[in-house]
Order: structure tokens, then sequence, then C-alpha cells
């Protein structure tokens, strides 16, 4: 049962010397809680190694499971594209999430029904995100939708509320060692591709992308 799975944490498999190549070994291999079980493999960030920013979602998709990267499917592919618009281009980003492997469940005909991470995956996910930023050390980060955003300021966060501002980084336990100088929160693209007003919220993604691009300076 759910209730009883063990859940010790990524923290036994964030390598004690951090590097690119390190922590995408360190994420085939946690065992941190259960979604590895269903997944086809880990998903690590990708991205420039000193990039200016980093940009985390929630978790991967199944293309993403499949290929092993993040932000390979139709999503990042929209986010992509308004990274673009926005002026801050795919040269100097870091793409990850909050959480390292596919959650789901089974479908008709076989297909992998994405069912969203619970707060007990993002804690025992959390040691790799702060593992990232402490290779990386982004100047910035942006939280892509509610699962991001929870990861960071806890479950009273709300994206709506707070989106397309320049926020601090809160006091965290344990926190890491680099802390970025500003976080902007957004929608992630993926609640727009589903959106009625898909090209209302769009011409919104691109607009909190700008903030950030002007935030870079």
């Amino acid at each position: 049962m759910a209730g009883r799975e063990q859940r010790p944490g990524a923290s036994r498999w964030v390598p004690k010397t951090l590097g690119p190549a390190a922590l995408a070994k360190g994420v085939q291999q946690c065992r941190g809680c259960e979604l590895f079980k269903n997944a086809t493999q880990g998903v690590p960030g990708a991205g420039a190694s000193d990039a200016t920013v980093m940009l985390v979602g929630e978790q991967p998709g199944d293309a993403e499971d499949k290929k092993g990267e993040p932000f390979v499917g139709p999503a990042g592919k929209l986010l992509l594209r308004a990274l673009e618009e926005s002026g801050i281009g795919t040269t100097s980003v870091f793409l990850t999430n909050a959480v390292k492997h596919f959650r789901w469940d089974p479908g008709r005909a076989g297909k992998r029904i994405h069912k969203g991470p619970s707060r007990v995956h993002v804690a025992a996910c959390w040691p790799w995100l702060v593992a990232e930023l402490d290779t990386v050390r982004p100047r910035g980060v942006v939280l892509l939708g509610a699962t991001a955003g929870a990861a960071v300021y806890g479950p009273s966060f709300r994206v709506g509320a707070r989106r397309g501002l320049s926020l601090t980084w809160p006091d965290q336990d344990p926190a890491p060692e680099w802390v970025p100088e500003w976080v902007v929160a957004t929608a992630h693209p993926a609640s727009v591709l589903r959106s009625r007003n898909r090209d209302e919220d769009y011409r919104r993604l691109v607009a909190d992308l700008g903030v950030v691009s002007e935030l870079i300076g």
C-alpha cells in the first residue's frame, strides 16, 4: 500500500563531489521514494552548467521519461519558444524538475496517464534540487507551476497570486549553499497547452519570462 512505501529521501544518493555527470549518475541510482519502480529512468536536470537561470518544473512527462531529458515533450517545446520570445534564449538556462521520476497511472491501450507527484515525493526529491542549485549556481530561478512553487515556498504558495514578481529565496532547512538573487513564479507550460485560452495564457507566460529577462539585464 502507498502508505507503507519506503521513502528515505534522496540524500544518500546525492554525490559528495558535485558535477553534472555525478548528479546524472546519482539520479539514475536514486531510491529515495517508490517512483523509480515504474519509471523508465530518472531524469536529471540539463543545460548550461553555469546557467544564469534555472527553470524548475513539476516532474518528467512520458516523453521525458523515455528519453531521459527534461522538457523534450510538447510542453517543453512551448517553453523553449517562450524563452526565445521573451529574450532569454536557451543557451544560458538549466532545465530541471522538482521530482526526477515520472509518476503515472495506466490508461487504455497501454497509454501512461500523468499523475502529479504528492508532497512526500517532492520532499523526498528536494536534495536533488539543492544539489543542482549548488552545482549550477544560477543568478535566478523560475518556478513553473504549483508543484515547483510549493517545493520552494511551501504548500500555501499560490502561483496565481505571485506570478511575474521578483521574489526572494526563502529560509529553509536544509538550505542550499547557493541562494539565487531572485525567484520568479509563473505557469507551467503544460497548463498553457491545456488551457481553453491558450493564446492569452501563452502571452502571460512570455510576459512573466520577460520579467526574468529584465532581471538578467
